[in-house]
Formats: structure tokens, C-alpha cells, sequence
């Protein structure tokens, strides 16, 4: 069975980019929708089918694929060939509809083979229709500038040069999977390698192998439960921080980070330590060279942006158009004020619009208190809590 890494749903030996040429003119200009953590959604099309279809931009993932239900509404007929992807909540088998076009902009690639996987929690975690993931496949084939600003990507040709005279550039790893070397430190510091994940939406993600057999984190530090959701199903993991963190020049400090048990390696544990996803990324206009095994990395205004260090232990899902308790970690402060799996939940702090990103910013406010007017059995109730800072 040949195993295919697939991750959502992740350093640096850096130089100073030189001054470079002005960049010809993109092949396609795309916006995109940024959602909770930075994960990206782009629009595009399957010739020759009109339907619009939103597509999680990914470089944590080694193929592209497409939703099942997507597919099955589109009336097409994926194939078994033994192929098996391998995600945070296990590894399963998925068939694929192959040689098929994909409408990005002003682009059509070509030669596509989709793997189908179903996507329904990723769907109900956003709040918005996951049609498929965009990975190694087609972002291969593209150098692609990031505006996180703007909210738009600019796509060239391989070959074009597209670095500014800022910033800094510095060279991936690529077997499909991009990786590099950043400078982590807790109670001691190491340079250690990561999967560069933009389809992630945390900071940083490490394997409890990596944790436990490096010595690098405070072990007398608090660690709150929390749910994570991706290829496979969804797992349990801890929330915790960090004393540092350093990209090249860039420094963070008190890193908001994630460890969890890799029962199928998909951190790549000991090539790789963990993975680095994009709700710190988005904190740089991101140029991925792919062709020339190259990332260019330039602060942008969200750069100073403070950490979310809230923990409520709730997890909001969009079930059947109405927003409802999909995760709830035991003994957490939404948990104790009473909140149950499968409540709907109709406002936060007066925000009745029902509009999940909209709840869980409201979630966000660390230190803060929060209250919820909730439904179940068809009863109105209503409680209050505290959201919990985690440092």
C-alpha cells in the first residue's frame, strides 16, 4: 500500500535576499478568505462544470483532492488504486478521479488526479463549504506571492523572479512537503526541523515523541485539552506555551503551542519535529517558490499581533445550519458553566448573527467573561464563564 503524507486540516539557515528585478505581471490574481487561524480558502473550477468550489490552500498537503459529496454531486466516478492518505487522525484508503482540469483565475492546469476524502468536519469546523484541499500537485507547478493584507495571491510562472528587495529568502527542503529549520526554546533551546503547513491553523504543532525525547519544554507548565480536527477524524491534543521561537531574524516570544500523540507519524518524527501552520505565518507577505525549492518571508502589519492565549475548551461546529457544541474538554470553564455536546448555541455576548467565526472570536477574548444563551430540548437557557488565559 503506498502511503501518501496528507496534513490540514506543521529553521531557519536564512540569507539576506539580494535586490531583485521587477516582477512581470502575475498569470492570475486570486482573493482569498481567510478563516479561523489562517487557514485560506480559495475559488475554482472543474471543467466542465460551472459550480464554484472552495479549496483549503495547502502546502502540508502532498496531492490535491476533492470532497466526496463534491464529487458525488458532481456526477463523477472515483476509482480504487490502493493509494492510502495518512493524516492526524489515521490512515485510510481513497479512491481518486484522475486526468481532470482544475479553473483557477485565468489558469487551467491539466493532469489533475484527485483523491476523494470527506471533508464534512472540516466543513462543519469553518463554518463554510470544504469542496477539497489544494496541495504539492498544483502549487508545484507555480511560484505564488501571498498578500495577507490584501487577502489576494498573485500566481506566476515557474522561473519569474518575484522577490522584493525586503525581506529575507531561504531554502526549503521539498520532497513534496515543504520543510525547514527554526531555533525553538523552553527550558532549553535546539534548532530543529518543521514542516511549513499554511493549511494548519495554529502556531506549532509538536509530536509528543519529539517532546518527550528532547527535554525542550517546562514539564511543570499547566496543559489544557483542546480538540484538533483534520485528515481523518479529529484527535485530542494539549495547548500549551513556549518561551520562544526564531525564523531566521524573526523572534517570538510566548508561542501559544500544540502537542499530540503522532500514532502515524505524520510529523515525519525524527526527520521533523512538528509542523509550523499559518496563524503564524500570516504574520509575513509569503512568497513560495516551489521550482526552486525556495520561501521569501516579509513582516507584514499583523506581524506584532498578540498570540491568542484564550482557552475556553469549546469547540463550535455548524451542523445543519445551526451552530452547536461539537467538542467540549472535560473539566474546562465551558464545561463546568454547563454547556453540553449538541447544544445549539443561539448568541455570544449579545451576537446573535449566527455567524460561527463571528461566536468564536467572541471565544477569543482571554480573561474575559462570556455569555451564552443556548437551545436544547427546545428550551432557552442561558450561562456565563470565564475564558481562561493560557499564560
Amino acid at each position: 500500500m503506498r502511503v501518501v503524507n496528507l496534513f490540514t486540516g506543521l529553521m531557519f539557515f536564512v540569507s539576506v535576499a539580494s535586490a531583485q528585478e521587477t516582477p512581470v505581471q502575475p498569470l492570475t490574481r486570486i482573493p482569498f478568505l481567510s478563516l479561523t487561524g489562517g487557514v485560506m480558502i480559495v475559488t475554482a473550477q472543474m471543467p466542465p462544470f460551472p459550480d464554484t468550489l472552495q479549496f483549503i490552500f495547502d502546502t502540508g498537503s502532498s496531492g490535491i483532492s476533492l470532497d466526496s459529496s463534491t464529487a458525488a454531486y458532481l456526477g463523477l466516478q472515483p476509482v480504487y488504486s490502493g493509494y492510502a492518505i495518512r493524516g492526524v487522525g489515521g490512515i485510510r484508503k481513497v479512491p481518486f478521479v484522475n486526468g481532470r482540469s482544475l479553473q483557477l483565475g485565468s489558469i487551467r492546469a491539466d493532469s489533475l488526479d484527485f483523491h476523494v476524502n470527506d471533508y464534512s468536519v472540516l466543513t462543519s469546523v469553518y463554518g463554510v463549504r470544504i469542496d477539497g484541499i489544494i496541495g504539492y500537485s498544483l502549487l508545484s507547478r507555480y511560484v505564488i506571492r501571498i498578500d495577507q493584507e490584501l487577502q489576494q495571491m498573485d500566481w506566476f510562472a515557474a522561473g519569474v523572479n518575484v522577490y522584493p528587495r525586503r525581506g529575507y529568502r531561504m531554502k526549503l527542503e521539498m520532497d513534496k512537503l515543504p520543510s525547514h529549520a527554526a531555533y525553538v526554546q523552553d527550558v532549553r533551546g535546539e534548532q530543529s526541523r518543521f514542516l511549513i503547513d499554511l493549511g494548519a491553523g495554529l502556531n506549532l504543532l509538536f509530536s509528543r515523541r519529539y517532546v518527550q525525547s528532547s527535554g525542550l519544554l517546562d514539564n511543570t507548565r499547566k496543559r489544557w485539552i483542546k480538540s484538533g480536527e483534520g485528515i481523518g477524524g479529529r484527535i485530542e491534543m494539549e495547548l500549551t506555551t513556549m518561551r520562544q521561537l526564531r525564523i531566521g531574524p524573526y523572534r517570538f516570544r510566548q508561542v501559544p503551542i500544540n502537542i499530540f500523540d503522532d500514532d502515524f507519524n505524520v510529523t515525519n518524527y525524527p526527520e521533523w519535529s512538528g509542523l509550523i501552520g499559518n496563524d503564524l505565518l500570516r504574520r509575513f507577505q509569503v512568497i513560495l517558490n516551489y521550482p526552486a525549492k525556495e520561501m521569501h518571508l516579509l513582516p507584514n502589519r499583523y506581524f506584532s499581533d498578540p498570540f491568542d492565549y484564550s482557552y475556553s475548551g469549546l469547540e463550535l461546529y455548524l451542523v445543519a445550519n445551526k451552530i452547536r457544541v461539537g467538542y467540549l474538554a472535560p473539566g474546562s470553564p465551558a464545561a463546568a458553566a454547563g454547556l453540553e455536546l449538541g447544544d445549539e448555541v443561539v448568541a455570544v455576548n449579545k451576537n446573535f448573527s449566527g455567524i460561527l467565526t463571528e461566536y468564536k472570536f467572541q471565544l477569543q477574548k482571554a480573561g474575559e467573561r462570556v455569555r451564552i444563551i443556548y437551545r436544547r430540548d427546545e428550551k432557552i437557557g442561558e450561562l456565563e464563564f470565564r475564558v481562561l488565559r493560557i499564560r
